[in-house]
């Protein structure tokens, strides 16, 4: 299979400009996918470049393709949690209401129902996202500016 570089170059610029880790495209059998190898949401290890799978064939359980680092153990317990606050779309996310602002929380903080945890922008519009009930902060999953998926979670209250 004839491996389009240009394709992996533009892809690998794309990661680097939006902080995502992972990306891949696909057009009829042929698939990209090119991978950080860093945990989700979090800065690359400073190992070699990125990860680049290129084809169907490429089975992820193939020990001799490189696997992607565990995710973030404290959102996979978090989730579970009946505090947890995860995000109702796909975006970015914001602590701060503008830059160099202070933060809408910190960890410890206290926080009434209706308090604005944070900030995700989605098609440009900014949406606030509110305490659903009264606590403290005891987590925060998320760093201001990292794109989030729908369902992520993003704070715990306890």
């Amino acid at each position: 299979m004839k491996v389009d570089q240009d394709a992996i170059r533009q892809l690998a610029k794309l990661l680097d400009e939006t902080g995502l880790t992972e990306i891949e495209v696909a057009e009829g059998e042929k698939l990209i996918r090119v991978n950080k190898g860093g945990p989700v949401g979090h800065a690359p290890h400073h190992g070699s470049g990125p990860v680049i799978m290129a084809g169907r064939d490429v089975m992820p359980s193939d020990p001799t393709v490189p696997q992607p680092a565990n995710t973030n153990p404290p959102a996979a317990v978090a989730a579970n949690h009946p505090g947890a606050i995860t995000s109702p779309m796909v975006g970015t996310v914001y602590l701060q209401p503008e830059p160099n602002a202070l933060p809408f929380i910190s960890k410890g903080a206290s926080v009434k129902p209706g308090d604005t945890l944070l900030i995700i922008e989605a098609m440009k519009v900014m949406n606030p996202i509110k305490a659903s009930k009264g606590g403290t902060v005891t987590q925060i999953l998320i760093e201001s500016g990292q794109p989030v998926e729908f369902g992520e979670v993003l704070v715990v209250i306890e």
